[in-house]
């Protein structure tokens, strides 16, 4: 189990502006998340004490002691009794942008796995029915995923998708993403309507997220259509909140 060395002391004090308005603890824990992120502290690494710290960066205790609980309350380090405190695993942060999990995933080195948990043709009902654009009890290809970032389960994926599209194979959606998979059908996602929400686990979706039951879950409800219009697909997806998070930019018009 390695530590905050020395090393990258220095490096961290030479990076604090102290003429800055901006506090010096929020700049500190700013670098020391950009460190987690960025790997050189990785997951299980543990940060010298507070008075330790604040001697190397030239800082006070309560400053490093408040740029410590910022990441605490991030999620992106803990406090353990008789270890000290350490850095946990990192949330994955996705931007809110058309693209698809497995996709972002790969992208920033975070391993994607997929366990196929469903794969079948079923009725639609009337809510997917609605969503899909097609008659109520309509065949429509229905899809449940478990997606991993490396070992740790992420996401709870649920799909549905016309009829047209029920060649896509369970062995390739365990491989790749789904939109990867409907781009190589010559499908061009263009636009998608997004909702955004939470609640609670049930014991099901909790045992396969490794939470506890009523733990909180992200919730997000994508319907895609292609460059024609026509709806590619629906989704109903579960993240664990204490894994996750959606990142969006807003500009003032």
């Amino acid at each position: 189990m390695s530590e905050l060395a020395a090393p990258l002391a220095p490096h961290l004090a030479g990076s604090l502006d102290r003429t800055s308005p901006i506090p010096l603890y929020f700049q500190l824990a700013e670098q020391l998340e950009r460190s987690i992120l960025d790997g050189a502290l990785p997951p299980g690494s543990r940060l010298e004490n507070e008075s330790s710290l604040a001697a190397q960066l030239g800082l006070s205790r309560p400053t490093v002691r408040q740029a410590v609980a910022h990441l605490v309350d991030k999620g992106l380090l803990v406090r353990k009794r008789g270890v000290g405190t350490q850095v946990v695993q990192s949330r994955v942060r996705r931007p809110l942008k058309l693209t698809s999990l497995y996709d972002d995933l790969a992208r920033d080195s975070r391993e994607p796995r997929t366990d196929v948990l469903t794969h079948e043709v079923v009725p639609a009902t009337a809510p997917v029915a609605v969503a899909l654009g097609v008659e109520p009890q309509a065949p429509v290809l229905h899809l449940e995923r478990l997606r991993y970032a490396g070992n740790e389960p992420l996401a709870l994926l649920r799909n549905w998708l016309p009829e047209r599209f029920a060649a896509v194979a369970a062995d390739a959606l365990a491989e790749r993403g789904l939109y990867a998979l409907l781009r190589d059908l010559g499908v061009h996602m263009r636009v998608a309507d997004q909702e955004i929400g939470a609640r609670l686990a049930d014991t099901t979706e909790a045992s396969l997220l490794a939470e506890p039951p009523g733990a909180a879950l992200l919730t997000m409800a994508r319907t895609t259509c292609d460059d024609s219009g026509a709806v590619v697909e629906h989704g109903d997806h579960l993240y664990r909140a204490s894994r996750y998070t959606f990142e969006l930019t807003l500009v003032e018009r």
